[in-house]
């Protein structure tokens, strides 16, 4: 009964690296499709966040029935309650890599961003590509050395978060209201798929050595 148990343990956790690779994939997509006012490469994102959707929905109802048939305790509950945070974590990643896809095609053929801003989001892009990565490999491995990676990654882009609503307070931003609110949009969707990046590591660090992260830990 508890080589059943143990693999089932085993399936969430592989469970939990399937979603991050799918949700690494679509960041990158999406970005790139950003970048380059890629309609197809939009949608293909879109589309498929559906899979990541479902996989989600998928591990929590393994995670559930291990709940209620095997009665964990100690260090087994931590992991089964944290993979139900952290799928949700991730599901949220797919969806914000999703809502990038959205404004690419909703402003196509015009790209969302105005030229002056351009190279600050191939930034933050590059950074949650960053992130997505070494939270995919931190879930395979438990190497808490990837987490100072991701912290690092996170602080870059909180910078950088606030330097775009800085331009649009300036005195020279002469865009339309609407590149205004899709730049804040596009900007705040940058930023909160590092927090959840942030959250996952967070909730591995707690299940590798059983104690929560001071506050400070978030900072970045």
């Amino acid at each position: 009964m508890r080589k059943v148990f143990q693999a089932e343990l085993h399936q969430i956790g592989e469970g939990l690296v399937e979603i991050s690779a799918l949700v690494g994939v679509a960041i990158e997509k999406s970005t790139a499709a950003f970048a380059s006012v890629d309609l197809q490469g939009a949608e293909e994102v879109i589309a498929a966040d559906a899979r990541i959707d479902f996989l989600q929905n998928d591990l929590d109802e393994r995670a559930i029935d291990v709940l209620a048939l095997q009665g964990p305790v100690a260090s087994d509950l931590r992991m089964i309650v944290g993979a139900l945070r952290m799928s949700a974590s991730l599901e949220r990643m797919g969806d914000l890599a999703r809502h990038i896809s959205q404004l690419t095609r909703l402003r196509f053929p015009n790209p969302v961003v105005p030229q002056s801003l351009t190279d600050t989001f191939a930034e933050l892009a590059r950074l949650d590509i960053l992130i997505a990565a070494k939270v995919a490999e931190l879930l395979d491995s438990r190497d808490l050395e990837l987490v100072t990676d991701i912290l690092a990654a996170k602080g870059a882009i909180n910078k950088i978060h606030k330097t775009v609503f800085s331009a649009m307070a300036a005195p020279d931003w002469a865009e339309t209201a609407a590149t205004t609110v899709d730049v804040t949009l596009a900007s705040r969707y940058f930023e909160r798929f590092g927090d959840h990046g942030v959250s996952v590591a967070r909730k591995v660090s707690y299940l590798v050595t059983g104690e929560w992260q001071p506050e400070d830990f978030l900072a970045g």
